[in-house]
């Protein structure tokens, strides 16, 4: 499991490292904010542990910056600061939980095991292909923020299809996914309903949105390919 900590205070830092350490974690420090963002924004953490008082960067700018270009790590707010509007606006920019100083490591452990639970959890039900998000527990698909309206019947096809993407589906696999009963060679219902879905997505398409595409695979069925 790997962790980020960007922290300044070089008491506390060897403190969280040690305790975590011994927890079999891999940990990187980063003692001041600039490093940290450009550390964060380069490579791939299971958590990051972020001060909210640094030098150069602040944690709050750091948040925010990861946020709007979609780094969706989870992230832990540490502050020396006990207001509630420090606590507030953390949560507001995206942060998953904070902790105040002092604490136990076993408190920042258990935070810890509580927020990849929950990220685990997300991760299940959300689906992304290329700019494509779907969200099984909603039913709905985004592109670039923008919702994508569809019927049940239709949100079940671009699900099977997000969900093996690049993968060639036969009209079989996708009748008995989708309606439930074998292949009828007779039946042009999944090309009907694959007709509906890629007049939506055209319909973002002119809007400016990019989204993936539903291919056509002569003679054996649909793939989705992402952009």
């Amino acid at each position: 499991m790997k962790i980020l900590l960007v922290e300044d205070e070089q008491k506390i830092a060897d403190f969280i490292c040690e305790g975590l350490r011994t927890k079999n974690f891999i940990v990187t420090h980063c003692a001041d904010g600039n490093q940290g963002y450009e550390v964060a924004s380069k490579n791939t953490f299971d958590i990051i542990i972020l001060d909210i008082m640094l030098p150069g960067r602040e944690g709050l700018d750091i948040l925010r910056s990861l946020r709007q270009m979609g780094n969706d790590t989870p992230i832990i707010l540490l502050t020396a600061r006990n207001e509630l509007g420090d606590r507030i606006q953390g949560l507001e920019m995206g942060a998953d939980d904070y902790l105040a100083k002092p604490f136990y490591v076993e408190e920042l452990n258990a935070r810890m095991q509580a927020l990849l639970r929950r990220h685990a959890g997300t991760q299940q039900h959300m689906v992304e292909v290329g700019s494509l998000q779907l969200d099984c527990i909603n039913r709905s698909i985004n592109c670039q923020g923008q919702s994508i309206e569809l019927t049940s019947r239709e949100f079940s096809l671009p699900e099977y299809l997000m969900r093996s993407p690049n993968k060639v589906l036969t009209r079989g696999q996708l009748l008995e996914h989708v309606w439930g009963y074998d292949f009828d060679p007779c039946t042009n219902v999944v090309d009907v309903c694959i007709k509906r879905i890629r007049r939506k997505l055209t319909s973002l398409e002119s809007a400016g949105k990019m989204v993936g595409a539903i291919e056509s695979v002569r003679g054996t069925g649909y793939r989705l390919s992402p952009r």
